[in-house]
């Protein structure tokens, strides 16, 4: 008889690696799925606050992500218009780390766990088998059939290339790279302009992610010629975005992006989470959250870890899969719903949204964001 896996976890991100180590340490015969290759650069604010790096060491990841030697973050500041920045403390220890080196780190400590993890490996189609999912997948031009007993979906949240921009079913286009020459303190950093928002922090090796979300409208000459391979890419979305605030001019002035570090997306930023299609969802297949709250990876280990708890009940046979479906979907909403709304109404008082005049927005009304999304927790 072919092996069934008790689950499935298709997407090996950071959501997917936290899910699929959540299961293989309670004891579960787990597949991690991803189809792309690793390491490979990806659009992400690449901060990972207090609650974020507690929660990687609950799952046991403390030794992979100290091995990678990530910058120490103490400080976040949001510049909205002109004026001087909003400056916090963090409420404990952040680092910065890429994911070019994280991810790769992660799926080896889940290998270390027991879990089997195929890169490379598309998934084509999920399907119903008697008490089991069929998981149809392409490797090169060879194709594999997949039994689980449990299926979580980690796939992330939209289209990523440039290219795929102007396709895509959004007004948002995500672009990340990372940037030398740059002086930066020990901080996370907010920029918001007019046609979106751009957020900085140092990683290892002593350079600096640069990631920001602009509104397509606003930077449709630029994107038209990027995605038509013409432009000059992530990089240059990114520089001309800094030109548009004048301390974010200024601090880019000197900066040289670096070769091979440029990621972009299409995200889908949904005002409700998605827990559950055929099957469960985790991390930004599930929910993405507006990134001036700065919680996208707290958020997608938070959903992995509650997906996971009700996944052990389910395998166990203390629940039935309808009985996680409604637990999760329950719990996802206490979780997420105010940090949704608080997303959801930033994102449509940012200068690129509504009005091309950052004094829209008052004081006020940052602290208020500030405030409701727990000081940037990842």
């Amino acid at each position: 008889m072919s092996r069934v896996y008790d689950a499935a976890v298709i997407g090996a991100g950071i959501g997917g690696s936290a899910a699929a180590m959540a299961l293989a340490g309670q004891g579960w015969d787990v597949l991690l799925l991803d189809g792309r290759r690793f390491p490979r650069h990806k659009v992400c604010g690449e901060f990972l606050s207090p609650e974020s790096r507690s929660m990687l060491e609950s799952l046991g990841f403390r030794e992979a992500v100290a091995a990678l030697s990530p910058a120490e973050l103490t400080h976040a500041r949001l510049y909205w218009g002109g004026g001087p920045p909003l400056e916090v403390a963090l409420p404990g220890r952040a680092i910065g780390v890429s994911r070019q080196a994280m991810d790769p780190a992660l799926h080896a400590e889940v290998r270390r766990a027991g879990a089997e993890v195929l890169t490379e490996t598309a998934v084509t189609a999920v399907g119903r088998e008697k008490e089991a999912y069929r998981v149809e997948t392409k490797c090169g031009g060879a194709t594999r059939v997949f039994r689980a007993r449990a299926v979580i979906g980690a796939w992330g949240g939209g289209p990523s290339r440039l290219s795929e921009v102007r396709a895509a079913d959004s007004s948002y286009v995500g672009v990340k790279a990372h940037f030398g020459g740059v002086a930066m303190e020990p901080a996370v950093e907010l920029f918001v302009f007019p046609g979106g928002y751009l957020g900085m922090a140092p990683v290892e090796g002593g350079g600096v992610n640069v990631a920001a979300l602009l509104h397509q409208e606003a930077f449709a000459a630029a994107g038209a010629e990027a995605g038509a391979g013409r432009g000059p890419g992530a990089a240059g979305l990114l520089l001309e975005a800094a030109g548009r605030h004048p301390q974010l001019r200024e601090k880019l002035a000197a900066a040289a992006p670096l070769p091979g570090t440029e990621a972009a997306i299409v995200p889908n930023l949904r005002r409700r989470p998605q827990a559950w299609g055929s099957f469960a969802h985790v991390g930004d297949a599930c929910v993405t959250i507006p990134p001036l709250c700065g919680d996208g990876m707290s958020m997608a280990l938070r959903s992995a870890l509650l997906c996971t708890r009700l996944a052990d009940g389910f395998l166990r046979g203390s629940l039935t899969e309808e009985q996680w479906r409604r637990q999760y979907e329950r719990g996802l909403h206490r979780e997420f719903a105010g940090p949704l709304r608080w997303g959801t109404c930033s994102n449509r008082c940012s200068p690129g949204r509504r009005s091309r005049d950052p004094s829209c927005v008052s004081p006020a009304a940052c602290r208020s964001c500030r405030s409701g999304c727990s000081t940037l927790r990842g």
